[in-house]
């Protein structure tokens, strides 16, 4: 019988147990764990790098010269008879002719090709460190709210605890009716807050699975927030350093090479191409002259006179040049800026993250700490010792706010300057250049 008792508590006990390894086991909890799963599985990039590759695939269509052209026809043939072995000049006509485009040409259109391929894989490397960015600035507020929510259920808690201890002070004579309405009120704005909370991790957490490409109500399992990361970053090596770094300054240069090699090839485009050909006349062996078969061959070319056209394509090529000039240095101007701003917002939220944990909440601690006591002999009103609480809470959750979003900048600071292509640059298949 006793066995027979116990065993249902035994059970429920092994099924906790369980679901307690099966709720740790909600997915991907690592930060790392989740940058190599967006790496792979978002849409978004696996689209952009299909792209690159896509795009890669025309360099050997640019650099290749036109099919080959075979003819059959036949020649000096009399209206009147209409028989092509009549005469001596009529017979059967083979021809074959190849395009030589002016030399250059080729090679401007294999150039364009290379390049429009590079600007391709290197915005295709942008995109994952951009990746890499937004899956860490996910993961950070995703601590900060749960830390949050943790915060929020413990004061709730202990604001509980101090509505009882209220009423009953009230019940003896010992308390005041607001003091029992004010904690109340507290209390209620704290679930309030404690619902906003919830609500903005439940979106929170789904953006972070679109980011990996997950479904959104994947579960993700819960994880501390790590200590602040100490850096020592100067403000002109990182801006200096990010034109060598970031891949999408390497895309610009490729997309101002691009044009270079559009205006050489516009200008090439006044000379004219070539057009070689060969031809074989069969003829009649019972012709007067013994029917002997004719060789022939010949070169012919475009005559280019449409300037108009030509000059259009030019002035085309020139202002594509001058407009990726004019995006590189906007493009380097907004990295520059970006860099700057994270930067100045990383160093503050490191010294605020300082200065809450050493200095204002020990002190704060201290305060409740001590109004606790103090109103436990009734030598302080209750407000003062719920208010002192509550100011306990602010701090507490300003801290970890402002230690996420030290992370959350450094983030930014990392994928503006590009510090992380080195350590990217074999997480998954890059895309070909084409050759």
């Amino acid at each position: 019988m006793h066995i027979i008792k116990t065993f249902p508590v035994a059970f429920m006990l092994v099924m906790v147990l369980c679901l307690s390894v099966a709720w740790a086991d909600d997915g991907p909890a690592s930060l790392e764990e989740l940058l190599v799963e967006a790496d792979q599985h978002n849409p978004e990039l696996q689209a952009a790098r299909e792209q690159a590759e896509m795009v890669g695939h025309t360099v050997d269509q640019a650099t290749s010269l036109d099919d080959p052209m075979l003819g059959l026809g036949v020649i000096n043939i009399p209206i009147d008879e209409l028989d092509a072995e009549s005469t001596p000049m009529s017979g059967v006509t083979l021809t074959l002719s190849q395009k030589f485009p002016f030399p250059g040409k080729l090679a401007a259109r294999g150039e364009m090709a290379k390049e429009k391929t590079r600007w391709y894989r290197k915005a295709y490397e942008d995109a994952r460190l951009k990746l890499r960015q937004q899956v860490k600035d996910a993961w950070y507020l995703l601590l900060f709210q749960r830390q949050a929510i943790e915060l929020t259920e413990q004061n709730i808690d202990l604001l509980d605890d101090f509505n009882r201890l209220t009423e009953t002070r009230y019940k003896v004579g010992k308390g005041l009716q607001q003091n029992v309405l004010k904690a109340q009120l507290e209390r209620s704005k704290l679930f309030d807050s404690l619902l906003t909370l919830e609500q903005r991790e439940e979106t929170t957490l789904a953006g972070l699975n679109r980011l990996v490409g997950r479904e959104t109500f994947s579960p993700l399992a819960q994880q501390p927030i790590p200590e602040l990361s100490r850096t020592d970053y100067s403000l002109k090596d990182l801006q200096a350093g990010a034109q060598q770094k970031r891949p999408l300054f390497d895309a610009y240069r490729s997309l101002i090479s691009k044009f270079e090699a559009q205006s050489r090839l516009a200008e090439l485009d006044y000379k004219p191409d070539f057009n070689l050909w060969i031809g074989y006349r069969l003829r009649d062996n019972d012709l007067a002259d013994g029917g002997s078969d004719f060789i022939s061959s010949g070169v012919t070319l475009n005559l280019p006179v449409r300037l108009n056209r030509r000059r259009a394509a030019v002035a085309e090529a020139d202002s594509g040049l001058r407009m990726a000039h004019k995006r590189f240095n906007n493009f380097r101007l907004q990295v520059e800026l970006s860099i700057h701003q994270a930067l100045a917002r990383m160093q503050a939220s490191a010294k605020l993250t300082d200065l809450y944990k050493t200095g204002i909440i020990p002190q704060a601690d201290q305060t409740f700490q001590a109004t606790l006591a103090a109103y436990q002999v009734d030598k302080v009103d209750f407000l003062d010792l719920l208010d002192s609480l509550l100011t306990l809470y602010r701090y507490e959750i300003d801290y970890y706010r402002a230690l996420t979003d030290h992370e959350r900048s450094l983030a930014k600071l990392i994928f503006a300057a590009g510090l992380e292509v080195e350590s990217t640059t074999s997480v998954s298949r890059q895309p070909s250049e084409g050759q």
